[in-house]
């Protein structure tokens, strides 16, 4: 039976998205270029950490209305939702919405709707649309194109993908009629019309927003550090003002949006947006500032024990509770501290994974006891189980226990 619809790029928002569909009895052929990905989605298990996917996803391949495989097959709505890294020169790079646009161009005909939800510089599902009419002149305005960003919260996708609201863009007034009541199917939050470029743009600005605000936390992380002053004290104080809401600081910004998306604008757009690429040099910044930290704690302690400290690292991914380490300040901050290891004992801890292909990881209690330096890079919920008042050396930089 052929699909209804086509899904290229089975990652964090594409399975979801896939599985939600599919949900509604709506036949989805998923596609990944990794094969192992691909297997274990046609087992009906995932290969990402995200509440209520792993049911979802086995209910609808135990009922037939979802697969998944290495190339496109024939249907009636494409939907792109790949990839979208950043080159050197932190210049966006779109060569896989590119590559999933020319895997399905054989595919299309008349009538199909061809959605791209991957991040995107402004001008991006205009220039796939060039693309694809260059090479199948004969489709020229006979297909619905349209960009439609997601806008979820990892931890919460699937409900989101319901209830947020969309923001859906077409190359005209049509392609977006039909976005719409494509979505329509499957989303009750409000669908808000616009055109492709303003919607490519207000991904990119939402995210740039967030970027922004945390970069005025993680500034003022540093400024009440060299002031002597707590600065979840300070927030906390400074929020109870009517029109006062400021961000809780970190040990940098990670995922792949929020660390990524600014750089879209900044690219095409550096003398314009000041503020934003300041944003990211902040944010980067205090990565680099935290694993200094440590690097000091650690000199510290050697000089008044007399020996070299045992050091745990509690956390890798780029934000609570999930296991994502896309673009992950802790990450970062975890590989800057082991290049300056000398003979010292580390613990990396990340209690969302059970190995990892350069970290040997340890259980989050037995690297607790183990270590007379534990830092804290990201504050999940199991690091709150932990004693709060230890004879340890403790560097919070996520507010584990201020949250």
């Amino acid at each position: 039976m052929q699909p209804e619809v086509v899904m290229i790029g089975l990652g964090y928002i594409g399975l979801p998205t896939a599985a939600l569909i599919a949900s509604n009895e709506v036949n989805v052929h998923g596609v990944d270029i990794n094969q192992q990905v691909v297997d274990t989605i046609n087992r009906g298990e995932i290969h990402i950490v995200e509440p209520s996917l792993d049911e979802a996803v086995a209910i609808a391949v135990d009922k037939g209305y979802l697969q998944a495989a290495t190339t496109p097959v024939e249907a009636n709505n494409y939907l792109i939702v790949v990839p979208t890294p950043f080159k050197d020169k932190n210049e966006p790079d779109i060569s896989f919405v590119e590559a999933a646009t020319r895997a399905v161009l054989p595919l299309l005909k008349e009538g199909d709707l061809y959605i791209i939800e991957s991040t995107s510089p402004v001008g991006t599902t205009e220039k796939m649309m060039d693309f694809i009419y260059e090479n199948r002149p004969e489709l020229k305005d006979k297909l619905f194109i349209a960009y439609c960003p997601e806008r979820v919260l990892p931890g919460n996708v699937m409900h989101e993908l319901v209830h947020n609201d969309r923001v859906i863009g077409g190359v005209n007034a049509a392609s977006t009629e039909k976005a719409i009541s494509f979505y329509s199917n499957y989303v009750k939050g409000a669908l808000h019309p616009t055109n492709a470029r303003t919607a490519e743009m207000c991904k990119l600005v939402e995210n740039s927003s967030r970027d922004v605000q945390i970069a005025f936390a993680n500034e003022l992380s540093l400024i009440c550090d060299k002031a002597g002053i707590n600065v979840w004290e300070l927030i906390e104080l400074a929020n109870k003002h009517p029109r006062v809401t400021i961000l809780q600081p970190g040990c940098g910004v990670g995922g792949h949006c929020i660390a990524v998306d600014p750089y879209f604008i900044t690219a095409d757009f550096p003398m314009e947006s000041q503020i934003i690429g300041k944003a990211r040099e902040i944010n980067n910044y205090k990565s680099f500032w935290c694993a200094e930290k440590v690097k000091t704690a650690k000199l510290q302690f050697q000089l008044k024990h007399g020996r070299k400290p045992s050091i745990a690292i509690m956390g890798l991914a780029f934000k609570p509770n999930i296991d994502d380490l896309r673009e992950s300040p802790a990450k970062y901050i975890a590989q800057k501290v082991l290049q300056d290891a000398n003979d010292e004992e580390y613990y990396i801890v990340e209690p969302n994974i059970n190995d990892h292909k350069v970290f040997k990881i340890t259980d989050y209690k037995t690297a607790f006891a183990k270590a007379d330096i534990v830092v804290y890079l990201v504050a999940h919920d199991e690091f709150k189980q932990l004693p709060k008042d230890s004879d340890k050396l403790i560097l919070d930089f996520c507010g584990v226990f201020n949250r």
